[in-house]
C-alpha cells in the first residue's frame, strides 16, 4: 500500500465509531466531479470550455499513468502518445464504419488499450529509468510516424487518404445528444467520472492487491501466486484504454486531430501532471489534469509565451518530489480527518 492509502486508513480507523463506506466515497466522487463541472458548464463558453474539455480528456490521461506509477512504481512516458493512438483508432472506426459515438469512443479506447499492452512489454524486464527512456522513444517514432504519414485524416475506407488536410479532411460528427459544445462538455465530464469509478474499483480489488504486492517485492507475489506478466500487462491496458478514449474524445471534440498534435515532451507533462495533483487518488488526477491544460491556456489567453509553461512545470515537478502526496493526496487527507471528526460528534 503506497504511502497516502496507508495515512488515509490510518485515519479511517483512528475513526471512534465508523469508517468511511464505499458509498460514501462514490458519492464525494460525484459531489466533487459534479459541482466542478457544474460551475465550469454554467459559467464558460467558447474558448476556455473548450479547454476545460481537453482538461478533462487530460484528467483521463492522468489516471492511467497514476495508475501505473502509483500501483506498480512504474513510469511510462508515451501516455499521450496512446491519446493518439486512440484517436486515430476512433476516427478510422467512424469514417470506415459510421457507428454510434459511444461505440466510436470504445473503439478508440481499445485500439489504445492493445498498443498500450505491447508498449508495455519492456516494463517485463525493466524499470524506473530504462523503461521511462524506452517508452519516451516509443513516443518519439509514434510522434515521427503520424507526422511523416499525415495520420490521422479523413477520407474513404479505413486507412484514409493519407496526406489529407484542409477542406480534404472527413470532420468526425458528435453524437445528437451532445451537438453543442455545453452538452458535449457534459458528456465528456461524465466518461471521466466514469473512468475515475474504473480507475477506483481497480485499485481497491484483486487487481490492486496483485499490483501492491509485485510494487513491494516480484520473487514475493510470484511466490504467493500472483501472475506478474498478467497483471502487469492489465495495467497497461487500463492505461491504454483511457489514454484511447481521452483520444476519442478529443477527435469528437474537434472532428479530426492534427499530426503534430503528439509530441513527446505533452507525454513527460502529463507525467509532471501526475506527480503534482497525486498519483494515489482520483482527485489528484482530476487537479492534474485541470492544471495541465488550465496553465497553458492561461498564458495563451494573455499572449505569452507557452514556453514559459515548461518553467511552471519544472518548478512545480520540484514542489512534487518533495511532497509525494501531491496536491490531490493532501487535500485528501484534509477531507478524511474532517469527516472523521464529523462522524466523531455526530455518533459521541
Amino acid at each position: 500500500m503506497t504511502e497516502i492509502s496507508g495515512k488515509t486508513e490510518a485515519f479511517v480507523a483512528a475513526a471512534p465509531v465508523t469508517e468511511i463506506t464505499l458509498a460514501t466515497r462514490a458519492i464525494a466522487v460525484v459531489a466533487v466531479v459534479g459541482l466542478i463541472s457544474g460551475i465550469i458548464a454554467a459559467t464558460c463558453g467558447g474558448y476556455w470550455l473548450s479547454n476545460f474539455t481537453q482538461a478533462y480528456c487530460m484528467v483521463l490521461t492522468l489516471l492511467g499513468c497514476a495508475l501505473l506509477y502509483g500501483q506498480l512504481g512504474l513510469v511510462s512516458l508515451c501516455q499521450w502518445a496512446l491519446v493518439g493512438v486512440g484517436g486515430w483508432v476512433s476516427l478510422r472506426v467512424y469514417h470506415s464504419f459510421h457507428p454510434p459515438f459511444v461505440f466510436t469512443v470504445l473503439a478508440g479506447g481499445l485500439g489504445a488499450s492493445v498498443i498500450g499492452m505491447i508498449w508495455g512489454l519492456p516494463a517485463l524486464r525493466m524499470r524506473g529509468l530504462y523503461l521511462a527512456l524506452v517508452t519516451l522513444m516509443l513516443a518519439s517514432a509514434f510522434q515521427t510516424l503520424v507526422v511523416v504519414t499525415s495520420f490521422p485524416v479523413g477520407g474513404p475506407g479505413f486507412l484514409g487518404q493519407v496526406g489529407a488536410s484542409g477542406n480534404a479532411r472527413v470532420m468526425m460528427a458528435r453524437p445528437a445528444f451532445a451537438a453543442s459544445d455545453t452538452a458535449y462538455f457534459v458528456f465528456v465530464a461524465l466518461i471521466t467520472l466514469l473512468g475515475i469509478f474504473l480507475v477506483e474499483a481497480h485499485r481497491r480489488t484483486k487487481p490492486g492487491r496483485a499490483w501492491a504486492l509485485i510494487r513491494k517485492d516480484e520473487h514475493m507475489a510470484i511466490a504467493a501466486g500472483v501472475r506478474v506478466v498478467f497483471y502487469k500487462a492489465w495495467a497497461f491496458a487500463v492505461a491504454g484504454f483511457l489514454a484511447g478514449v481521452a483520444g476519442a474524445l478529443m477527435a469528437g471534440l474537434f472532428g479530426q486531430l492534427d499530426a503534430s498534435a503528439f509530441a513527446p515532451t505533452d507525454s513527460i507533462i502529463v507525467f509532471i501532471g501526475t506527480l503534482l495533483g497525486g498519483y494515489d487518488s482520483w482527485l489528484g488526477s482530476l487537479l492534474g489534469g485541470i492544471l495541465t491544460r488550465f496553465v497553458p491556456a492561461l498564458l495563451i489567453d494573455f499572449n505569452v509565451n507557452t514556453y514559459l509553461g515548461f518553467m511552471f512545470f519544472g518548478l512545480a515537478l520540484l514542489m512534487a518530489l518533495r511532497d509525494p502526496l501531491g496536491i490531490g493526496g493532501r487535500l485528501t487527507l484534509l477531507a478524511v480527518r474532517l469527516w472523521v471528526k464529523y462522524e466523531g460528534r455526530r455518533r459521541g
